[in-house]
Parts: C-alpha cells; sequence; structure tokens
C-alpha cells in the first residue's frame, strides 16, 4: 500500500486575511511591550533573572504598568513568605532542639506578613512608593535576620534566601517609582 500525503489549504479573501493578520500582529505587539516592560523594569533590580520569571509566572503582569509590576512582585514576597512561616511552624514540631531559633524566625516571618507587606500594598495603592520600599527593604532584612540567627547554615537558608531576594527585587521595582 503506498503511503500519501495530503495537504490542505485555506483560501482566506483578502479582507479576511488581512483582518486576521492585523489581529495577530496585534497581539503580537502587545505582547512584545509587556515583554519589553518587565524586561525594561527587572534590568533595574539586582536579580534580573530571579524578577523576569517571577513577573512572568503571573499572567496580569503582561497587561501591568510599574506600580502593577511592584504590587505583583510584593504579592510573590507575601506568598514565599507564607511558605516560610508555614516551615517553621512545621519544624517546630519536628525539632526541639532548635525551638529558640525558630520561634524567631517566625517572629520575623510574622513581622513580614503583618506589617512589612501590607505596608508596602497600601503604600503603592495610595501611591507614597517611598513606604513601601521601605516595607520590602524591611521584608529583606527580616529574613537575613532569621538566617542570621542560626549563626550558620539554618534549615530555612533557601526560603530565606528567597524571600530575601524577591524583596530587593520587590524594593527596586518600586524606587523606580519615586
Amino acid at each position: 500500500m503506498k503511503n500519501s500525503l495530503s495537504l490542505s489549504f485555506i483560501f482566506l479573501s483578502p479582507s479576511l486575511f488581512t483582518a486576521t493578520l492585523l489581529l495577530t500582529s496585534q497581539c503580537t505587539i502587545v505582547q512584545s511591550a509587556a515583554n519589553d516592560l518587565i524586561a525594561q523594569t527587572c534590568k533595574h533590580t539586582p536579580y534580573y533573572n530571579l524578577c523576569v520569571t517571577s513577573l512572568k509566572s503571573v499572567p496580569k503582569s503582561s497587561g501591568a504598568d510599574v506600580q502593577g509590576l511592584a504590587l505583583i512582585m510584593v504579592d510573590i514576597v507575601r506568598a514565599k513568605a507564607s511558605t516560610a512561616l508555614r516551615f517553621i511552624n512545621q519544624e517546630l514540631k519536628r525539632s526541639p532542639g532548635l525551638r529558640r531559633p525558630l520561634r524567631f524566625c517566625a517572629s520575623c516571618y510574622d513581622a513580614i506578613l503583618t506589617a512589612d507587606i501590607p505596608e508596602a500594598i497600601e503604600a503603592l495603592q495610595k501611591g507614597d512608593p517611598k513606604f513601601a520600599e521601605n516595607g520590602t527593604n524591611d521584608a529583606a532584612v527580616e529574613a537575613t535576620s532569621c538566617e542570621d540567627g542560626f549563626h550558620g547554615k539554618s534549615p530555612l537558608t533557601n526560603l530565606n534566601r528567597e524571600v530575601h531576594d524577591t524583596s530587593v527585587v520587590a524594593s527596586a521595582i518600586t524606587r523606580l517609582l519615586l
């Protein structure tokens, strides 16, 4: 039996073809502009790749302005801090020998989640980027303080680094609004 190859072509009227081409071009331009804003914004941060991958992981970032990107990054910090706090609470049950530094870390992350992040969000929403920058900087300091409380490598090293680095990125994006 012979194998046969069949090709099908869709013929569009010239006006439908033009409309389809224009729509495709506009979608590409819009997506390209969003990627350009993310890339340009992230160039002003100390962790470019982290910034780009974090923002692109959130679909609404493609339509956001710089203030919106800052809010998205602050929300990413909140999510990472929440993950760290859940981990700390689990470790408190499993590692009684680390109770003191873990409790200290719990207070650090509680400060991030109840004070620093809400301050940053409220300030960004009210158009006061200096207070937002302060909140994100404080979150980075809290993550570093947690790590330092172990006087060596802690069970939270990776989580602390993630919270610190995303906080620094959020701070740098917020600084662009000053």
